[in-house]
């Protein structure tokens, strides 16, 4: 988990590594040049015990208050160059998920939901800010600071690094014990936080099913029940780290360091090991050893979930293209031709199985058959929400994935029966696929879809923002959906249960504005409600992923006892 996070870490910074190097080059001079005043403490102390020129302390320090000079610029241009990287990084990030959204099949996104992906796109993004913006300067200066330390102190007498390093060995091997098994304890943290949420989520979001069956205390025993698991799993595990993390955090201490390092400047000073100035030495340099390990212990959680948030990126980074051909080919004619598919959604188990079948234009077939047949996957490959496994599918004598996407969906309009609005006035809702259309033809598509009066009715009409102005109904959103695909005026449109939310008389208003409007062009409809279809030029039967009977109405109702049954289920349906 650790090696795949860190790979993706790298590869995802690869495009401003240069800056980050040479940020950290900075950050290595300026955290040397910072160690030159303490330095400076020192060896003014023994030029002026040993009674030398007084001139050489002075000297001394104008080359500390210089060093310092160059520690403000060197520190400001490292914070500056990682900060203006990881700027320009997240912009490339997310331009890059930006175009990478655009060419995944869109059946990639029936698997995760907005939330998820506004994540990727915001919050992971941002926490690597932590990596570029921190963890890399952060991790110099760590470094630098000690070497630079025990480096003057090896100069000074080299008894006195054995001496310096104690506290860190001690702290060091604290640490280690502290995060034993830390990555395993955070897998389960995040497992049991999700079940809690998920917990929350049931029973805010189904409280009026849960109190219709009285199933509230139920619910709420399961939400506390996860609580009450996550707390105490929190608690047994930070409890057990409690002691141990305050030993740890005492012993890095600069104050632990400067205490120990005077009880053992002391003591050898009154041996006669070192000298009183080499005791001083040992006394400021001790705090340079230590403090930049709880630098970097109190930075460790914000680099792990950079490193996780990382690793996510580079998953969504990674999703599989839709299959375009090298050289894109535009269409001549609008017929489609399916000839021996196959396909499945997870490379397992076939959903479709040797589809042949065609689609003239300007004619409306229907596909029909119990639920589970295929009607809605065969409906996805035309707008390719999904690729097929074996077989071609060609539109207009070029097989789909030679066609450009933008061309393609500029062919094939589709509504499904899962509504999906933007956030925005109804009108650019409509107008999403004609966003130069005025307001009187954006009327015409809504009249034909039997929206327009519900929409008037609003106080804001046509202006009114979707979730803000009023509620609209799953019929009245569908609608919605069907004035957007008029208004587009695809050759080719795809509907998947598209008048499953209207109303007997509404459906058949709906069905009369589309043959209405259809004209020459293609439709291909799934349909449960087979009264919607009996007008279609062919209706194609489906079982078990195969097209097992394709007709008229009526020589279907003779001919196939499967389109027999449905038939005579739906005529069931309908007088009760």
């Amino acid at each position: 988990m650790k090696s795949k996070s860190l790979s993706a870490a790298a590869r995802l910074i690869a495009p401003v590594r240069g800056k980050i190097v040479l940020a950290c080059v900075m950050q290595a001079i300026s955290t040397i040049a910072g160690m030159a005043p303490f330095i400076a403490v020192v060896e003014i102390t023994r030029v002026l015990l040993e009674g030398t020129s007084p001139e050489q302390a002075v000297t001394i320090a104008w080359i500390a208050a210089a060093a310092l000079a160059i520690k403000l610029v060197c520190m400001i241009a490292a914070g500056g160059i990682t900060h203006f990287a990881d700027a320009d990084l997240q912009l490339m990030i997310r331009r890059e998920v930006a175009t990478k959204l655009r060419r995944v099949p869109l059946s990639w996104f029936a698997s995760r939901t907005a939330g998820g992906l506004k994540k990727a796109m915001q919050d992971d993004v941002a926490a690597l800010h932590e990596l570029v913006g921190r963890a890399y300067t952060s991790l110099t200066g760590a470094i630098a600071a000690p070497v630079t330390a025990l480096l003057y102190l090896a100069w000074t007498d080299l008894l006195l690094v054995p001496v310096a390093l104690i506290p860190v060995g001690i702290g060091i091997a604290l640490y280690a014990l502290q995060t034993r098994g830390y990555g395993e304890k955070m897998d389960r943290y995040e497992a049991a936080l999700a079940d809690v949420n998920a917990a929350a989520v049931e029973y805010a979001g189904g409280i009026a099913v849960i109190k219709t069956y009285s199933g509230t205390d139920r619910a709420f025993s399961r939400f506390t029940e996860r609580t009450e698991r996550f707390v105490d799993f929190f608690w047994s595990w930070i409890s057990g780290l409690l002691k141990i993390a305050a030993i740890t955090d005492l012993v890095l201490s600069p104050l632990f360091a400067v205490v120990l390092a005077a009880g053992f400047g002391l003591m050898l000073t009154t041996a006669g090991t070192i000298t009183a100035v080499d005791a001083l030495a040992l006394l400021v340099m001790a705090p340079a050893l230590t403090a930049p390990f709880l630098t970097l212990a109190f930075g460790q959680q914000g680099l792990m979930q950079a490193r996780r948030a990382a690793e996510r990126l580079g998953e969504l980074l990674d999703a599989r293209l839709l299959d375009v051909g090298e050289a894109a080919q535009r269409p001549t004619g609008t017929e489609v031709r399916l000839k021996a598919v196959h396909a499945s959604y997870d490379g397992a188990r076939e959903v479709l199985r040797n589809i042949n079948l065609t689609l003239p234009p300007g004619s409306t077939t229907a596909l029909v058959g119990p639920s589970g047949s295929g009607k809605s996957t065969l409906a996805k490959l035309l707008p390719r929400f999904i690729d097929p496994t074996e077989g071609e599918i060609t539109l207009g004598g070029v097989e789909l994935p030679q066609i450009a996407p933008d061309h393609l969906y500029n062919q094939v309009g589709f509504v499904f029966q899962e509504v999906q609005l933007l956030r925005g006035s109804l009108a650019r809702n409509i107008a999403l696929g004609a966003p130069d259309a005025d307001r009187a033809v954006i009327e015409t598509a809504a009249r034909a879809a039997r929206i327009h009066q519900r929409i008037m009715d609003l106080p804001q009409g046509y202006d009114t923002i979707v979730g803000e102005g009023a509620a609209l109904s799953g019929g009245e959103a569908q609608r919605i959906t069907i004035a957007r695909a008029l208004l587009a005026n695809r050759p080719i449109l795809v509907l998947d249960e598209a008048l499953a939310f209207a109303d007997a008389e509404t459906s058949h208003a709906l069905r009369a504005a589309l043959n209405a409007w259809s004209g020459a062009r293609t439709l291909l409809i799934v349909a449960h409600d087979l009264r919607s279809v009996v007008a279609a030029d062919q209706i194609c039967v489906m079982d078990h992923g195969g097209i097992v009977a394709c007709g008229t109405h009526h020589a279907l109702l003779e001919q196939n006892a499967l389109y027999a049954r449905l038939w005579a289920a739906n005529s069931m349906e309908d007088c009760s």
